[in-house]
């Protein structure tokens, strides 16, 4: 092929092109490439890659040079670039071997995708669906992010629901960065960590000589909390002994420490988180009636996540980004198939096995993208265990439907209602997609 023609074959391609000699000198470098790093092909031409494609990993590992030792082709790693102008700007690579028409290696390949827009997008998205560090775009939390602030600004008792792994915490924090009470400390326990005999003087300390070996003063978690917010998780689990006493805190403002004589101010606010049903467990005589009411002033449900699976794709993609910052990794994103995997599946451990999930994924991957083998094995099952994919006859099974339901779901809210985009996604044409949808009475 004559020159001229490779190069207008080069410059019509949309994805930024150049090829180095065995001594790193850019032979070529096309119009898209020009555009994306705001260097001209007069410039680039001649000098060394380095200089011109300013990457984040030339010093630390160059992939180019990995292909060229390697002969292993790499695709879609994304990595971050500096312009001429000396913006960072985010970019996919892709490598190969340059070959002439003997087969003899005479150079290398890197082609270049500019993720600024999709960048862009993500950090639209993550604003829009971020609140504090609660990442959501159901609606039951997004009305929940609406009343927070108002919440967190009374000095009312919350009540936090849900499931374990649902995130009760992060609520908890939330209310309490929004309160005027902010600069003050944000201290929890779990009433379900300890015994009896220990919650006791780790809620109210004691003074020395109170017991056997309390040989000088300790305070207790309300007075580290004091002036900010007292988290008690698991409150369902404090014994009856106790709830007695907490309920004096509730409503007098004091408590006594072990050993003393006289009651200690709590300044503090009390937010109560649980993973039972504190009515069920009232009426059935475990927890104390008048504590609850005293408890339940405001109270937040947070649903599990197998009823708010239009959150797994934004969840994930969080989780991705922060362990590939926390372990050094760049990792892409997932597959349609491992994206459809996990919204199949039901998480009984909530957002918290989500992202062990996530995490398992990154010690079994070792390409760009995380795919269906690298998941958890409870998650690869759903598939292995009878159920098929989603382009594959179900029968009449209303578990896979139930799952197949929350798979074509998900896809449809991560790409807006867009059916053909959604049937792409998951493999299968629109009109089968859209007779699923029928079959299963999705909108």
């Amino acid at each position: 092929m004559k020159p001229e023609a490779f190069a207008m074959i080069l410059d019509s391609i949309a994805d930024g092109v150049f090829t180095v000699s065995p001594e790193w000198q850019i032979t070529s470098w096309n119009r898209a490439a020009e555009q994306i790093t705001g260097f001209s092909a007069e410039e680039a031409v001649g000098s060394f890659c380095h200089d011109v494609f300013r990457a984040n990993v030339c010093q630390s590992g160059c992939v180019l040079r990995q292909t060229m030792e390697t002969g292993e082709n790499l695709v879609n790693r994304p990595i971050n670039i500096l312009t001429r102008e000396g913006y960072e700007k985010p970019v996919s690579i892709s490598t190969a071997l340059l070959r002439d028409e003997a087969g003899k290696v005479v150079g290398g390949v890197e082609t270049f995708r500019d993720l600024s827009a999709l960048e862009r997008l993500r950090k639209k998205l993550e604003k829009e669906f971020t609140f504090e560090d609660i990442i959501s775009k159901h609606h039951l939390i997004q009305r929940l992010f609406e009343i927070l602030p108002q919440v967190a600004e009374s000095e009312s008792t919350v009540l936090i629901e849900g499931p374990s792994g649902s995130g009760k915490e992060l609520f908890a924090r939330a209310v309490h960065n929004l309160s005027p009470r902010k600069g003050k400390p944000f201290v929890g326990v779990s009433c379900a960590a300890l015994p009896e005999n220990l919650l006791e003087s780790e809620l109210f300390g004691y003074r020395a000589g109170a017991f056997t070996g309390a040989g000088r003063d300790k305070p207790g978690r309300f007075a580290a909390a004091r002036g900010g917010t007292l988290f008690l998780d698991e409150i369902g689990e404090i014994p009856q002994s106790l709830q007695v006493k907490l309920l004096r805190v509730l409503q007098e403002k004091v408590y006594e420490p072990l050993g003393a004589n006289q009651p200690v101010p709590a300044e503090v606010r009390i937010i109560a988180a649980t993973n039972r049903d504190l009515r069920q467990e009232m009426e059935q005589g475990r927890f104390r009636e008048d504590l609850y009411y005293r408890l339940n002033v405001v109270r937040i449900d947070l649903p599990p996540l197998r009823r708010r699976k239009v959150d797994i794709p934004l969840l994930a993609d969080h989780f991705i980004a922060h362990f590939n910052a926390e372990k050094g990794r760049d990792i892409s994103g997932l597959t349609p198939a491992a994206l459809a995997a996990l919204t199949a599946y039901d998480f009984p451990g909530n957002v918290r096995e989500l992202e062990n999930a996530i995490e398992h994924a990154f010690v079994m991957c070792r390409s760009a993208w995380i795919d269906v083998p690298h998941l958890p094995p409870e998650i690869i099952a759903i598939r292995d265990n009878g159920l098929p994919a989603v382009g594959e006859d179900a029968g009449d099974g209303s578990a896979f439907e139930t799952a197949e339901a929350g798979v074509i779901r998900a896809a449809l809210a991560r790409f807006d209602g867009h059916r053909v985009k959604t049937a792409q996604s998951l493999g299968i044409h629109k009109t089968t997609l859209l007779r699923k949808m029928t079959k299963l009475g999705l909108r």
